[in-house]
């Protein structure tokens, strides 16, 4: 079937947001497959649309209007295992890999463990928590260019950093990651005291899109904001919340504009009090690229 005929119009995006918030993308389309992914760059490319590709949501803001563009839902979620290597689909529940391999005595992704993002995720944003991040563990990305040719990127390619990649500039899909994880005997109890200690501190039982903002390299910034009094702070239905300083809960039917003015309230605070300039871990989409 013809990749273009697939794509759906008016996919309401608060439902592919784990903050649960955004309205209607102009074009939206799933994908399963890596050859999915490459005749659907074509296609783009041929079109000339303008897309944004998205997992769980879990670190994604969207515009109130919603996305003029093609919303690409990315739903690979392949894996398999070879004497502790991993190739898994990007679309891969990144939490549940991290369960599953802990579970048989693999360690390396036990921090995948709670959370709520993709495999695609967590190697774009290079996902970490306890002293363990995505390129720790990773051998190398599966990844569809603009042109939707098929590449492999080694990790030493990928110019890791603190929540970055070089997937942020580049315009395509990533579809895969192989990971080498070693046998470990602690890696179940490691993975299960990460989980009960994310779910004494962090606020999952309610809707939000993970962490704010990036950690400052003096203390955690959930604890900075906690300290310049911000815990609890509302605009609208978006607060701080009071569990977390560094995330911000939509409490029922939060605007997109409430959120951004309540993490501009928060920045301009920690600057006014302290000095210090929060970077962005949230990503925010765009109603249109280039805005």
């Amino acid at each position: 079937m013809d990749i273009g005929k697939r794509i759906e119009q008016g996919k309401l995006l608060s439902s592919l947001s784990t903050i649960g918030i955004g309205g209607k993308a102009r074009y939206f389309i799933e994908i399963s497959s890596p050859q999915e992914a490459q005749d659907l760059m074509r296609f783009v490319a041929k079109e000339q649309l303008p897309f944004w590709v998205v997992g769980k949501g879990s670190n994604t803001l969207f515009d109130d209007r919603g996305f003029d563009g093609l919303i690409i839902h990315n739903k690979i979620e392949t894996l398999s295992e070879n004497q502790g290597v991993f190739d898994v689909g990007a679309g891969y529940n990144f939490s549940l890999l991290g369960v599953q391999t802990a579970r048989k005595g693999w360690g390396g992704l036990e921090f995948a463990s709670g959370i709520p993002g993709t495999v695609g995720g967590a190697v774009f944003m290079n996902a970490g928590a306890s002293k363990q991040q995505t390129a720790d563990s990773l051998l190398s990305v599966s990844y569809v260019d603009e042109s939707g040719k098929l590449l492999e990127i080694k990790n030493r390619d990928c110019d890791f950093g603190y929540r970055t990649s070089c997937f942020h500039q580049m315009k395509g899909i990533i579809v895969g990651a192989r990971f080498e994880l070693k046998k470990s005997e602690s890696a179940r109890q490691h993975q299960i005291d990460i989980v009960k200690y994310r779910s004494r501190t962090q606020p999952y039982g309610e809707k939000s899109a993970g962490c704010a903002f990036q950690n400052t390299e003096e203390m955690s910034t959930g604890q900075l904001i906690e300290k310049c009094g911000l815990k609890g702070e509302k605009i609208g239905e978006a607060e701080v919340s009071t569990l977390h300083a560094n995330f911000i809960v939509n409490k029922g039917k939060a605007s997109a504009s409430d959120v951004k003015e309540l993490i501009e309230v928060v920045k301009n605070q920690i600057h006014k009090q302290t000095g210090k300039n929060l970077q962005l871990e949230m990503r925010l989409a765009p109603y249109r690229l280039g805005e």
